[in-house]
């Protein structure tokens, strides 16, 4: 166990969760998955050597039961990645205050206390990286998307508080703008018309994700910003 890294993916599925899994896998980490259903994840795990875990990333007790699962079976992460969104769609007047309240707390609250124990982890230990993924709507507001501006900002913002008060402490933040869609499979309906690699491959913002876990300290980043090249800025 000792000699493995140990990778946490919270909020895991289908699409990039997926492709981040199968790569930390071929790369030999020793692969946590955590999902509110993880029974969904059994073809995953069959497949890659995963474990999977039950987590509600709003219910405080109930990620601190993830973290003391995967530190028992495997030890502490050395690479979580917060992957959760939610978002009520419609006019501002016309949201349902309850709905937003429960994409916010998804989006953002539940990255703060999925980070905050990481941290506190990887603090006692000396290093580790936390990632979180964002959108488009961490730094543009969309029309009939409120819930999801508010939540994908404050993560941003999380994101970088903790990687002030937390690069000089060896403990590696990184946010990520996925400025675009993402293709889910091969022949995608929606990237009709955009040309080829018109939607971001979920195997390649994968391996962007790794290269930032590998970043030499010295030249650290804590933000970087994945988009299509065909997409106009």
């Amino acid at each position: 166990m000792a000699d493995k890294e140990v990778a946490l993916i919270v909020g895991a599925g289908e699409g990039l969760s997926a492709s981040l899994t199968r790569l930390c896998a071929q790369q030999g980490m020793d692969v946590a998955v955590a999902a509110r259903n993880p029974d969904k994840l059994a073809d995953l795990c069959a497949e890659t050597g995963a474990t999977a875990y039950a987590c509600d990333v709003i219910d405080e007790a109930s990620v601190d039961a993830l973290y003391d699962a995967v530190v028992a079976e495997k030890g502490v992460p050395n690479l979580v990645v917060y992957n959760p969104s939610a978002r009520a769609r419609g006019p501002i007047t016309e949201l349902d205050r309850e709905a937003v309240k429960n994409a916010v707390l998804i989006t953002c609250y539940g990255g703060f206390v999925v980070a905050q124990k990481a941290a506190e982890l990887m603090l006692k230990r000396g290093n580790g990286t936390i990632l979180f993924t964002g959108a488009s709507a961490s730094v543009k507001g969309y029309p009939n998307s409120s819930s999801f501006a508010i939540g994908k900002f404050g993560l941003r913002g999380l994101a970088q508080s903790m990687a002030r008060e937390l690069h000089p402490q060896n403990i590696h933040i990184g946010h990520f703008v996925i400025d675009g869609g993402i293709e889910k499979k091969s022949g995608d309906e929606r990237a009709a018309g955009r040309g080829d690699d018109g939607m971001l491959s979920a195997d390649a913002i994968a391996e962007s994700y790794l290269q930032f876990h590998r970043q030499h300290r010295s030249a650290w980043a804590w933000e970087l910003e994945l988009r299509p090249w065909v997409e106009k800025f």
